[in-house]
């Protein structure tokens, strides 16, 4: 949410437009005014840690059991959807919510409204065989057609033209933004996982922090970093602070942003791998406990059965055979503060994921890249 004045496009109150596309066209963005930042959504490990289910003790499964919410996203959207793939591949939606509520309200600043964003939002496609997967962040500032939708408390929600995408979790919850999604990709959402500011913060902690290098020093005090340049143990305050800055490194934009987020996902799965957690049944439990308090799902993971299964799935994917891009997208040359879809090649990834094939490099080449890439690494 921005702390301008001026609502946004495509959020409830905001202005939007029903005017036709505009054309995508290179230029560098300005930095933008204080915003309310997002957060890095990890639950691919907050799903990898989950595998504590395993020891069969009957309190440890009702306790985390309990712990999980979930929203059935299958009815909230009906058959009104793209194919199952039949190639054995799967797209998971991962969300990091932005809640102006509890907790979360001292993380992400502002009033205490109830109101949430979803401020980083990434598709994960698991190839067949479950060893390799790409990942696609999609820009929440990027101006798109929403669709109708209907969410998960039946309310419909009019489609809107030239809003942008994280509006879509604004008006109507994970069921919208799985609508969008769809829409925008013309890929089944197998399922949807949501993390939070608080829930992403605890985790960290609980793993005991994670190692990163950074190629330049970043202080951002919206974000609350300071990091010079160099190796850096990050506690969970620290990893927030990373993953939610946009002024301190690169262009000042969203994009550079999601760089940062792509490279710290990156040194979180490993060091998940180093500290073994899998070999350490107390510290496992305490992870999952954070974890599953953490996340929502859709339905179909909503227990801890169904999370073990979709975790177990996931172990073999190693980082060096995770492919992580940015959905592309140009600098809107009517407005800094937002990106336009690069048609054609966002069409090359969308139709490669759909064929469960590797992303071409040239769906990425010449696109806006926020100008942050290497700055962190694991």
């Amino acid at each position: 949410m921005s702390a301008e004045s001026t609502p946004d496009p495509g959020i409830p109150g905001g202005a939007g437009t029903t005017g036709g596309r505009r054309r995508a066209k290179g230029r560098r963005r300005k930095p933008r005014g204080k915003r309310r930042k997002g957060l890095l959504v990890t639950a691919w490990v907050a799903g990898g840690i989950l595998l504590v289910g395993g020891t069969g003790a009957g309190y440890v499964y009702f306790r985390l059991n309990g712990n999980i919410d979930s929203v059935d996203i299958d009815q909230a959207l009906g058959a009104d959807r793209p194919a199952k793939a039949d190639n054995g591949s799967e797209n998971i939606l991962v969300l990091g919510s932005d809640t102006r509520s509890g907790s979360n309200q001292e993380l992400g600043g502002g009033a205490d409204d109830g109101s949430a964003r979803s401020d980083t939002a990434m598709v994960v496609h698991v190839y067949e065989g479950r060893k390799k997967a790409s990942v696609v962040s999609i820009p929440r500032d990027t101006l798109i057609d929403r669709p109708e939708c209907t969410d998960t408390d039946g309310e419909t929600h009019d489609a809107a033209t030239d809003v942008m995408f994280n509006s879509a979790y604004a008006t109507g919850g994970a069921a919208c933004a799985v609508k969008t999604v769809e829409s925008l990709t013309d890929l089944r959402m197998d399922h949807y996982l949501e993390v939070d500011f608080s829930g992403f913060q605890k985790l960290i902690d609980e793993l005991g922090g994670v190692t990163v290098t950074t190629s330049q020093a970043i202080n951002d005090p919206d974000s609350h970093l300071d990091l010079p340049a160099g190796t850096h143990r990050l506690n969970g305050e620290q990893a927030l602070g990373l993953v939610r800055t946009r002024h301190g490194v690169g262009d000042g934009s969203d994009l550079g942003r999601i760089q940062l987020q792509q490279a710290f996902i990156k040194a979180l799965v490993e060091e998940v791998k180093d500290v073994g957690v899998f070999t350490n049944p107390k510290k496992l439990y305490d992870l999952a406990d954070t974890a599953t308090k953490t996340i929502t799902t859709d339905s179909d993971l909503g227990s801890v059965t169904s999370l073990m299964s979709f975790a177990n799935g996931l172990r073999g994917i190693d980082t060096k055979n995770m492919n992580m891009v940015t959905m592309p997208v140009q600098y809107d040359t009517a407005d800094a503060n937002r990106v336009l879809v690069d048609d054609a090649k966002a069409q090359q990834v969308w139709t490669a994921l759909k064929n469960d094939k590797p992303i071409p490099k040239s769906a990425t080449k010449g696109t806006a890249t926020g100008q942050a890439n290497g700055v962190v690494t694991s």
